[in-house]
């Protein structure tokens, strides 16, 4: 009973999608109130009736109802409790429900805080969210049902794959979607700027919430993504340029791009027409990544490879409202007319050059995602382009994305000149330099992305400190702290967000530049040394599990005859999935992971074991954190609440020519 109310609830949120699609919009053209006012009701009611409907099927993930296929296809009744409720977004089906409910979600939440925009603009945007709406929940009813019964129930499940069986990666999807989804508001604000013809600094302060927002999110997200792959995979890589990775990575790259890019709109009203096309872009590419993950053209350990057809459906669906937008934005984007001007040494001048090492980013990313499907489809050939090709790539950009931003943080607005806008950033040059300079020394004969990557992320965390300081003027210690404490939230959120990139680069560099790997047969009770350590398998034990049958090898460490931990390195099987999995052990400090994985045993004797001494990896984490951190610090900024204080021109735009 209760899935078929979930279905039914589906069946009435598309009803109300489609009412919210038309009538506001319709409204709006025509200049009526009534019309425009459905509007918040509409999204309101759709949001509860797709949160029905996602809660009944959590429901039958909850008591294994098998009856439904999707239920029989992902779960199992000896599940722990945890893997039950993340199997409803462990699969395609539930996932693209989780999907819509996110994007009804924002819909709802535009209605119930955006009281201050004009109602024009606020119909629209709700109607074109709305549309959204509409085409994912078609098609999930045409191809996607998950609510299809089966007419032979099974006795029991077929299981979740066990890859996903994991605390990180049970929150990383909602988390993420919540990123790749609440994009499409800012594709919302834009398409509906687009259509009134106007864009303005309001226009920018009421964007810049809702892409923060999803940038927070996706930045979450995809740190327990990369959090997982480390620790679970068993390779002991945090980013391995995977398809299904680098779908989260260019949206992230132009999320951030669009949020500087919406400064200079609000503080300037310049770079309009470029911010319209990056807030169409970056729900673009979340549409690209949903293609990527399930069309089944390019394989992923982590993505749903599902038939061709529902591919070309998600297909269709990029096509309609990317093709729609870039038509409205090309005959409209003459009436995106910039009032502010600047020199070439400004502020608004360094944000540009840091959109197009953003945009130039993503780019390289996709070329490098697509090219083997697209070498295969034109060519004829099979190429693949891994790891060596993105870092080869991509390092440069991040490198002078990375010497940029202290620079365009000291610059002032409008008009700047610049050797007096960087004397304050000498000390922090010379000090960045040296301590580039002193990782060289130590690493002699190494890659030189240790020293590049200390250098930059001591300049950007310089550059960071450099700036609160001078925001706080002259004076006593004592009354320059207390200045400090009094600024405002926004300005904080972007000191510990650009501190968080500083950081993650230092964590990157290390790891990359000092990791030290050793893989033996390892025999009872013999030790062998890696790295200064020494390390001695005491055991192996056979172990059963809730849903899986485990080998657990009991390693000792020890350095400089001091006893620094056991670690319990284990592979796992399920026999249900048929699917056995590497659980690594790893013992965890600031400066260094020790990172141990169990193979095979051994004809001679003796067990396969893999170890790690990974530099500095923690701080990749540490870094993705403070990133998140320093956004919501923003959102929480009273002045950057959706539109708040912003209503500036409630008047009926004048259309544009």
């Amino acid at each position: 009973m209760i899935t078929e109310l979930g279905h039914f609830a589906l069946l009435l949120a598309l009803g109300v999608a489609v009412v919210q699609m038309i009538v506001p919009m319709v409204g709006a053209a025509k200049g009526w109130p009534g019309w425009m006012a459905v509007a918040e009701p509409a999204a309101s009611l759709q949001f509860v009736l797709v949160a029905l409907s996602f809660g009944a099927l959590t429901h039958a993930f909850i008591v294994s109802d098998f009856s439904l296929a999707v239920v029989t296809a992902n779960s199992h009744s000896m599940k722990p409790m945890l893997y039950k409720i993340s199997g409803t977004w462990g699969n395609h089906e539930g996932s693209m429900l989780l999907w819509v409910l996110i994007v009804s979600l924002f819909g709802a939440m535009a209605a119930w805080f955006g009281a201050q925009l004009p109602d024009s603009l606020r119909a629209r945007v709700l109607s074109v969210q709305a549309a959204i709406g509409v085409a994912f929940l078609l098609f999930i009813l045409l191809t996607s049902n998950p609510f299809a019964r089966l007419v032979v129930p099974p006795f029991d499940g077929q299981d979740l794959n066990p890859l996903l069986q994991d605390p990180g990666l049970a929150f990383h999807p909602p988390f993420l979607y919540l990123g790749y989804v609440g994009l499409s508001m800012a594709f919302s604000f834009a398409v509906a700027a687009l259509i009134e013809g106007r864009v303005d600094a309001a226009w920018g302060r009421w964007v810049r919430p809702w892409t923060l927002a999803a940038w927070v999110f996706l930045t979450i997200g995809i740190a327990l993504g990369s959090w997982w792959a480390y620790y679970e995979l068993g390779w002991g890589g945090f980013w391995f340029w995977d398809p299904v990775e680098n779908a989260s990575f260019m949206p992230w790259l132009l999320a951030a791009a669009l949020l500087h890019s919406a400064i200079v709109v609000e503080k300037r009203e310049a770079l309009k027409s470029w911010t319209i096309l990056l807030a169409i872009l970056a729900f673009g590419f979340s549409l690209i990544g949903t293609f990527i993950v399930r069309s089944g053209l390019l394989t992923s350990v982590h993505a749903f490879a599902n038939d061709p057809e529902r591919g070309v459906f998600i297909l269709a669906i990029m096509a309609f409202f990317m093709g729609g937008a870039l038509i409205l934005f090309a005959l409209r984007a003459s009436a995106m007319e910039a009032k502010g001007v600047f020199s070439l040494e400004s502020r608004e001048s360094a944000l540009v050059v840091n959109n197009l090492l953003l945009a130039v980013s993503c780019f390289v990313v996709f070329v490098g995602t697509m090219w083997p499907l697209l070498a295969e489809m034109f060519f004829d050939r099979k190429l693949s382009v891994g790891p060596p090709f993105f870092n080869m790539a991509f390092t440069p950009f991040m490198v002078a994305l990375g010497i940029v931003l202290p620079l365009g943080s000291a610059l002032p607005w409008k008009r700047a000149h610049l050797a007096r806008a960087l004397r304050p950033l000498r000390m922090a040059l010379v000090l960045a330099i040296a301590i580039g300079g002193l990782v060289w020394a130590m690493q002699t004969g190494r890659s030189l992305i240790g020293p590049i990557g200390m250098f930059l992320a001591a300049w950007i965390l310089m550059g960071v400190a450099i700036d609160l300081m001078q925001r706080t003027g002259r004076g006593l210690i004592g009354t320059r702290v207390s200045r400090l404490m009094r600024l405002p939230r926004a300005d904080w959120g972007k000191a510990v967000a650009h501190a968080g990139l500083g950081v993650t680069m230092m964590g990157i560099a290390g790891l990359t530049a000092y990791t030290v790997e050793d893989i033996r047969v390892a025999r009872v009770d013999v030790p062998f040394e890696v790295g200064g350590y020494e390390m001695t398998l005491r055991g192996v034990e056979d172990l059963d599990g809730p849903n899986y049958v485990a080998t657990r090898a009991t390693i000792d460490v020890v350095r400089d005859g001091e006893f620094i931990a056991t670690l319990l390195p284990e592979k796992r099987f399920y026999p249900v999935a048929q699917m056995p999995t590497t659980e690594a052990a790893i013992h965890q400090t600031l400066a260094r992971d020790l990172y141990l994985v169990i193979g095979d045993e051994q004809n001679g004797g003796g067990w396969a074991v893999r170890t790690y001494i990974k530099a500095m990896t923690n701080w990749i984490w540490i870094g993705s954190a403070l990133m998140a951190l320093g956004g919501f610090l923003s959102l929480t900024d009273r002045r950057f609440r959706v539109a708040a204080g912003a209503r500036r021109d409630t008047a009926k735009p004048v259309p544009a020519e």
